[in-house]
């Protein structure tokens, strides 16, 4: 299974786009920050991840403050563009409190 979801800052956000296609395409960056289980201990993580959005979500992240705290859900794929790294393909988001 491949499902992901991600308590993250919208860091960055690239200008609406759209496909060939005609469908709306939103490329961004979320930046996280927690602290994690692992191995008995407790450890302080932090990561940058690529995103992008289509259709209706990517209109909607559109409008999304940088600097916004969110909660993101969708799954990893293959970045088109490079191909040689990962993405998390972001299907649904909310705004968390504290924006």
């Amino acid at each position: 299974m491949n499902v992901i979801t991600v308590d993250a800052r919208l860091a960055a956000r690239a200008d609406l786009r759209f496909t060939p296609a005609g469908i709306p395409a939103l490329d961004f960056q979320l930046a996280h920050e927690s602290m994690q289980t692992e191995a008995g201990g407790e450890r302080r993580v932090a990561c940058d991840l690529a995103a992008v959005a289509l259709g209706p979500v990517a209109k909607d992240l559109a409008s999304v403050a940088v600097g916004a705290n969110l909660r993101c859900r969708g799954f990893l794929a293959r970045r088109y563009r490079t191909g040689m790294s990962v993405a998390m393909h972001v299907n649904e988001f909310e705004l968390l409190e504290g924006n």
